[in-house]
């Protein structure tokens, strides 16, 4: 699945984008809108982003997870070496150890992925303060071409800013396009 995410300069347009898009067969779910202040896009019924979209909650959860699991296994191997609580402790304790230890990271890294913009839209981050809508449609890849075909026809004013081959994968970066012109965006 691929995230295509474009620009649009008013609320008027991103809502005849969210309507030609439903017509077009794209779901609610697969259409996400950020913007900088969200009460408009409620009042017209259009779909904003979560908080796995605008947050870095996956990218640290991970990072977290992993420190969490080296964390838990340096402390279960020093328990196993220097055995404080004797010989006799099964060996499953260790695993339980790196497990709960592997889930604190990840529950800390997730805290931490709360208080931190999604660096997937921090290059976006002056367009939205500008008050310009960034809409994410999630295609799949033969359904890809088709929702280009129809912005370039019914919305050139909205503009093909970036596409992620996978959105939720936290650590591949999100490469902003350059404008380029009219008819030649197909080579994403």
């Amino acid at each position: 699945m691929r995230c295509l995410y474009y620009l649009a300069p008013t609320l008027d347009s991103t809502h005849r984008i969210s309507d030609d898009l439903h017509t077009a067969g794209i779901k609610d779910f697969f259409v996400h809108v950020i913007a900088k202040d969200e009460s408009g896009l409620e009042q017209r019924h259009i779909h904003s982003s979560n908080y796995l979209e605008t947050l870095d909650i996956i990218f640290y959860g991970f990072i977290g997870a992993a420190i969490g699991a080296i964390a838990g296994m340096i402390g279960a191997g020093l328990l196993m070496v220097f055995e404080p609580f004797g010989p006799d402790v099964p060996r499953y304790v260790y695993f339980v150890i790196v497990g709960v230890v592997t889930m604190f990271g990840a529950w800390e890294g997730g805290l931490t992925g709360i208080a931190s913009e999604s660096k997937k839209l921090k290059k976006f981050r002056h367009d939205i303060e500008a008050g310009k809508f960034l809409i994410l449609i999630y295609a799949r890849k033969q359904q890809g071409a088709a929702v280009r075909a129809l912005m370039r026809a019914k919305h050139p004013e909205a503009e093909l800013v970036a596409v992620n081959l996978h959105f939720i994968n936290p650590f591949k970066p999100v490469r902003r396009r350059h404008r380029a012109p009219r008819g030649h965006e197909s080579a994403l």
